[in-house]
């Protein structure tokens, strides 16, 4: 284990910072299959435990690519339901933190809390979010990448909130970034970015957007058998999927199909003009397909 030089906690009851794999993001459907904290006392004493929990369902691909979790680690660990006791006694009486906790996995800790009849009450603990943290006190604003990449003040060299300002600051901070994440001064090959505005464009747009505002975007069509589809050069066959509303993860052409009257729907409600322009695009494609 690697030791860092930290400060002790000034702790008044126990902390547990944990995290949780899970078999997706979606709090009310998916199921942790790890979780793993660390007890901290107020004397300083620390406990580590980390369990494995059979989720009762498949782990999709995707997630045990990500996390090397796979179906047959978590086929003979027990339940949440089975583990739930030891949780709630180790947690009795604690405050909790992770990072983004307080979005994602204290809610759905406390919604599998809930699946097993149990309303663990995390409203009487403090909850820690060193996410938060870090967002609030690193800023993520035009001024702060100013000064991490360029090592200067905004405000030395450019008036703030002016356009023709923004904009000699913002080329000069791109600048700055290209020199740091160049492939010859960073060692690790996911903190180089070469200086090809392609591979910049791709780094900048992981998720693909079909519309500006991200009501849809480009995911990989899969066959039956749940693996992707190949194009004739062996490219990913592509569709367009909604992010939102009660058809979220649907292809858009299946629920223009389904239910036409979602299109006028979404035509009549406030969704901007580019997107209803590529929704109108897609039908009208799907139309001429099927004279």
């Amino acid at each position: 284990m690697i030791k860092i030089n930290t400060m002790k906690l000034n702790l008044t009851k126990p902390l547990v910072i944990f995290d949780l794999e899970t078999t997706g993001l979606d709090i009310a459907k998916d199921r942790i299959i790890q979780i793993s904290y660390i007890k901290v006392s107020p004397d300083g004493k620390e406990e580590r435990k980390n369990y494995f929990v059979n989720p009762e369902r498949a782990i999709p691909q995707e997630v045990q690519e990500l996390t090397h979790i796979t179906d047959e680690m978590v086929k003979g660990a027990p339940t949440f339901k089975a583990l739930c006791p030891t949780l709630l006694q180790d947690f009795e009486g604690c405050d909790f933190a992770g990072f983004n906790s307080n979005n994602f996995d204290i809610p759905l800790l406390a919604e599998e809390f809930l699946r097993t009849g149990v309303s663990f009450d995390f409203t009487k603990c403090r909850m820690i979010d060193a996410s938060q943290i870090f967002r609030r006190m690193e800023r993520r604003n035009l001024a702060a990448a100013y000064k991490f990449y360029c090592g200067r003040k905004m405000e030395e060299d450019f008036q703030a909130h002016l356009a023709n300002e923004d904009t000699e600051a913002t080329y000069r901070v791109l600048m700055g970034q290209l020199d740091m994440y160049a492939p010859g001064k960073q060692e690790e090959e996911e903190r180089q970015l070469p200086n090809d505005m392609d591979v910049i464009n791709d780094f900048c747009n992981q998720r693909k957007n079909v519309d500006f505002a991200g009501r849809m975007v480009w995911e990989p069509m899969k066959g039956p058998d749940g693996n992707p589809l190949l194009n004739p050069d062996g490219t990913e066959r592509l569709h367009e999927v909604f992010t939102f509303g009660k058809y979220k993860g649907w292809a858009v052409t299946d629920v223009l199909h389904r239910d036409p009257g979602y299109y006028s729907w979404m035509l009549s409600s406030d969704f901007t003009l580019d997107t209803k322009q590529v929704l109108t695009r897609i039908r009208l494609r799907e139309a001429n397909m099927t004279r």
